[in-house]
């Protein structure tokens, strides 16, 4: 039996950077009430605040909720009424100088800094750099066409992984590189969340929608050897907690 149902964020609960929608929102509430309830991505806690915990309903159960920013490097819970860091492992000044100048580099190597942005490009995540192609703000449509074979990010990957060999540089969303310390995938991000949740690999599930190899979601089932779902579209996600409810009890 289950315990604890681990998400991915951009392209398994919500398009990228959007919000979920009122169906999503009650179907975790419902989630919450049978079984713990994690999310994991590279975004930083004020994304995770707009994008989910801001449109949770009434009827969850917030403290069932852990929510792991910048890819399990930050963990947040619902304590004494709000959401409160727990940990968050953080870059010095001198790491983050050094990362910044290595970035620069890499994107004149990779030959991206001609491209039209919307917003920054680097963007500074405490435990995380987020290097995005078209910039923060780009618009969801640019973002689908800027890369779909992702040779651009691997370029890019490959020219700020030289400029890093002490860091892990991986390509993370539909336009983004992901910057943390050596190790850090989501494969590191679900042993913290054992770490911190008591609750075993063996009786947690994850979705996401990345999990082929090289995706950033599948160092969850190859390294963690957490039972896993796939799914391809937000839609899948929905009906798959659905089935997940009906399982636990569905007097959620």
């Amino acid at each position: 039996m289950k315990k604890l149902v681990a998400f991915d964020l951009d392209g398994t609960l919500a398009e990228s950077k959007e919000a979920i929608d009122a169906e999503m929102a009650t179907l975790l509430a419902r989630l919450s009430r049978v079984a713990a309830v994690s999310v994991i991505s590279g975004g930083d806690w004020p994304q995770f605040e707009t994008q989910v915990v801001g449109r949770l309903p009434r009827e969850a159960r917030l403290e069932n909720f852990f929510i792991m920013p910048t890819t399990g490097t930050k963990l947040y819970r619902y304590v004494d009424d709000a959401w409160t860091p727990i940990f968050a492992e953080i870059f010095s000044d001198e790491e983050k100088m050094h990362i910044l100048d290595a970035l620069d580099k890499a994107v004149k190597a990779a030959g991206l800094h001609d491209d039209k942005i919307w917003g920054e490009q680097i963007e500074d995540r405490g435990s995380q750099f987020t290097f995005s192609g078209l910039g923060q703000e780009a618009p969801l449509d640019a973002k689908k066409a800027w890369d779909p074979d992702r040779s651009k990010r691997e370029t890019m990957q490959k020219a700020a992984q030289k400029e890093l060999p002490d860091l892990s540089v991986n390509i993370g969303g539909s336009t983004s590189i992901d910057i943390t310390r050596k190790g850090v995938d989501k494969a590191y991000g679900i042993t913290k969340l054992a770490e911190a949740s008591g609750i075993a690999k063996a009786e947690m599930i994850f979705m996401g929608d990345a999990c082929y190899p090289g995706g950033n979601d599948f160092p969850v089932p190859d390294k963690a050897k957490v039972d896993t779902i796939a799914v391809t579209t937000i839609a899948e996600t929905k009906r798959a907690i659905e089935a997940i409810v009906l399982c636990l009890g569905s007097g959620a």
